[in-house]
């Protein structure tokens, strides 16, 4: 019976080490986990001004490719209308000297 108890006790010691290499090995884990979570917060903060200048070379290209569009349309319009008031003008200085010379022609 004492040799049953002391191959007990024995199988209870081992297992007492394997649960206890277990936790520190757990423990260990944890630990490297957060040092690398810790790490790599850090290095992302030292990105954020890199990312932040990214971020704002790319708005500032996108926001120049537009102002650039916005007045290459702008000039198409203005040259059309210019167009319209070339090919006006003739019909408009008729209409401009017959008021001048006859102004009560429209009253009829």
């Amino acid at each position: 019976m004492e040799e049953s108890l002391q191959r007990l006790l024995d199988a209870e010691n081992r297992a007492q080490q394997i649960h206890n290499k277990a936790e520190e090995q757990r423990e260990r884990i944890i630990q490297e986990a957060l040092q690398e979570a810790k790490t790599k917060e850090q290095h992302f903060e030292t990105r954020i001004p890199e990312l932040h200048n990214s971020f704002m070379e790319k708005a500032e290209s996108r926001a120049e490719q537009t102002i650039a569009e916005l007045k290459k349309r702008f000039d198409e319009r203005h040259a059309q209308l210019r167009e319209y008031a070339e090919a006006r003008e003739e019909d408009a200085l008729s209409a401009a000297f017959a008021v001048l010379i006859d102004p009560n022609a429209d009253e009829d």
